[in-house]
């Protein structure tokens, strides 16, 4: 099977690996078309700063999503450049990105995100479309444990970057308004879909999050399309110091019960005890799915995903599931 629709929901760099490697298989054949969902609830650096002072979706996620599935010469290179470009000095501009202020820009002027979107995604030439998973700004807020003199005692705390660096453990977090209303174009992209990723990524802060958005929950778990989750390759300082890759799941799970999955995919060398990490996806996985190792991270120090690699492992994928 070729021409396949692939939905991407994440956020940050974690998306971004995701992103880069479907644009590489969009490239070879398999994916026609590629859409990605992105997190909204961002209150740092220079997406908080716009977000708290135009009340805008916070737009640092949604430029690092179309950074990658823009095109790689031509306009669309030297628009890409322009666009990842951040402003240094000590001035109002300094630690904006351009692509930031565009898109806020265009939010103001077009009153509408996903025209917004639309419209710098056609100046980017993307390999895709951008989608925020809500119209709406949201908070992200976590009940952790380990912040006091006693260790059970939860706490709440508020806000992506607070969850993302708490010296505490994570043990659920959900969003602000409750039940936000998911965006329409993203929900009817989830249904068309014949394949969705979720993850890698800032687990309880880039991941979890699309699994709180009721209707996009919903279009989630009644997708006809298959399910692949992508694992991390290790904890990330904060939100989930000292996890497994078993615990991944067992949160995932916590977070979207009735969520059923095909594909577990991690890296390798990330995975200790195979064995372990194929009983922890066992409940959650529909029948016949299952746990793929593939050597998938970078040859360089940092734990990040190769696209090139990435791209090969979700390449095999594919030819199983969809018998591409």
């Amino acid at each position: 099977m070729t021409g396949l629709r692939a939905v991407a929901l994440g956020g940050g760099h974690g998306l971004h690996a995701t992103l880069s490697a479907l644009r590489l298989l969009a490239e070879r054949g398999p994916i026609d078309t590629i859409t990605a969902v992105v997190t909204v609830a961002d209150d740092g650096g220079s997406s908080g700063r716009l977000r708290r002072e135009f009340g805008s979706l916070p737009p640092g996620d949604l430029r690092m999503a179309m950074d990658a599935l823009a095109a790689g010469d031509g306009a669309g290179s030297r628009w890409r450049t322009l666009v990842q470009h951040r402003f240094g000095g000590s001035g109002a501009l300094a630690g904006h990105a351009v692509g930031n202020l565009l898109l806020t820009g265009l939010f103001e002027v077009l009153g509408d995100p996903v025209a917004a979107l639309d419209e710098v995604g056609a100046l980017l030439r993307l390999r895709g479309r951008v989608l925020p998973m809500s119209c709406e700004p949201l908070d992200i807020e976590a009940e952790v444990t380990g912040l006091g003199e006693q260790p059970d005692q939860a706490y709440r705390i508020r806000g992506q970057v607070a969850v993302a660096s708490t010296p505490g453990r994570v043990r659920r977090v959900w969003l602000r308004p409750e039940e936000p209303r998911a965006c329409p174009q993203a929900v009817d992209a989830v249904r068309a879909a014949d394949v969705l990723f979720l993850g890698p990524g800032s687990w309880f802060s880039s991941v979890l999050p699309h699994l709180l958005v009721p209707e996009l929950r919903d279009a989630v778990i009644g997708s006809r399309a298959r399910r692949v989750v992508v694992l991390n390759l290790a904890p990330e300082p904060g939100e989930t110091a000292g996890f497994s890759p078993e615990q991944h799941l067992h949160v995932l799970s916590e977070h979207a019960p009735q969520l059923r999955v095909d594909v577990v995919l991690a890296d390798v060398a990330a995975v200790p005890v195979p064995y372990r990490l194929r009983q922890a996806a066992r409940p959650m996985l529909t029948s016949g799915g299952r746990v793929q190792l593939a050597a998938v991270a970078a040859a360089d120090s940092l734990p990040r995903h190769d696209p090139t690699a990435l791209a090969d492992a979700i390449s095999t994928v594919l030819a199983t599931e969809m018998r591409v």
